[in-house]
């Protein structure tokens, strides 16, 4: 009783009540929220830390920015939500002014990618198919995956198309400008069930057994040690939960390694099964995906407590 009557004094307030509404449809950042609501970094900040603490919203820091999005667990939040006009002027005002910040955003992003020369998608660049790369990863996939981690998820394409048949989704990425785009994406596309955070992929900020799946799509040729990342990926994944990945097949394209920056000239069954092994992860099956360049997909099912994750 006690914790539903803080979260019901958490949310009755006007401004807590916008603060809400505004992350129950994406990520916000302070400074975002103050330029929305056009009130001050103090009194906002005050009136998240309450939400945060009611468990009505969950605050991921970022580098200096901390991201406020709805709580999964937040039911009493949606119910209430749920009651509110969608014609009140003060929450069509905010949406407004959300939508606006979201594409400057998105549009500062893309400038930035540009600049860097990052503003370019990978299976497309390749030449690798990517309508069947799509499928054959969804099918892999549980048909109800419940809790799904994206490891290098980039602007969140693999996550938007995963939507529908996951209860919560989360991707990580080391890029801030891809996580902007993702956010941006997520956002327009009402996707509340699904974050995105800026995290290091051989030490992820979750606890151990969290996830029923995970995915790597094309990220594994870019570590400098696949072995911590698989051996990270398999520890936050419950017993009996599926592991899915993707990456290139061996291929003697030297020029990826200089070109597009590729650590490896892509992976064996052998190779994939031995990391696999050491992490507690059982392989399942696996496919070539005819292309460009040969693509694998292997699927394996976590079944021991990982081993302690190697040291880079």
């Amino acid at each position: 009783m006690d914790a539903l009557l803080t979260q019901l004094r958490a949310a009755a307030e006007p401004t807590r009540l916008r603060l809400l509404a505004l992350c129950a449809r994406g990520a916000w950042c302070v400074s975002d929220l103050v330029a929305i609501l056009g009130q001050s970094q103090p009194r906002l900040s005050r009136h998240l830390k309450l939400l945060v603490e009611a468990g009505l919203l969950v605050r991921t820091p970022e580098g200096a920015n901390a991201w406020f999005q709805l709580a999964p667990d937040a039911d009493i939040a949606r119910l209430a939500l749920a009651r509110l006009p969608e014609d009140d002027p003060l929450l069509a005002a905010d949406r407004r002014a959300a939508a606006r910040l979201a594409a400057e955003r998105a549009r500062v992003a893309s400038e930035s990618f540009r600049r860097h020369g990052a503003d370019w998608d990978e299976v497309r660049a390749l030449g690798l198919p990517a309508e069947a790369i799509d499928a054959a990863l969804l099918e892999a996939l549980p048909a109800c995956a419940g809790r799904l981690l994206d490891i290098g998820c980039g602007t969140g394409g693999l996550l938007e198309r995963v939507a529908g048949r996951i209860a919560e989704g989360v991707g990580v990425d080391a890029s801030r400008d891809m996580l902007a785009l993702a956010r941006t994406r997520l956002a327009e596309r009402g996707l509340s069930h699904i974050a995105v955070r800026q995290a290091d992929m051989y030490r992820l900020p979750i606890a151990d057994s969290t996830f029923d799946a995970v995915t790597l799509q094309m990220v594994l040729h870019y570590a400098e040690d696949p072995a911590v990342a698989l051996a990270e990926a398999a520890r936050v994944l419950r017993p009996g939960g599926v592991l899915v990945i993707v990456d290139l097949a061996p291929h003697q394209r030297a020029d990826l390694l200089g070109a597009y920056a590729h650590r490896w000239p892509g992976f064996d069954d052998a190779g994939i099964a031995g990391w696999l092994g050491a992490s507690g992860c059982v392989p399942a099956n696996s496919l070539t995906i005819a292309g460009a360049l040969p693509v694998r997909l292997w699927v394996a099912e976590r079944k021991t407590h990982p081993a302690a994750v190697l040291t880079a």
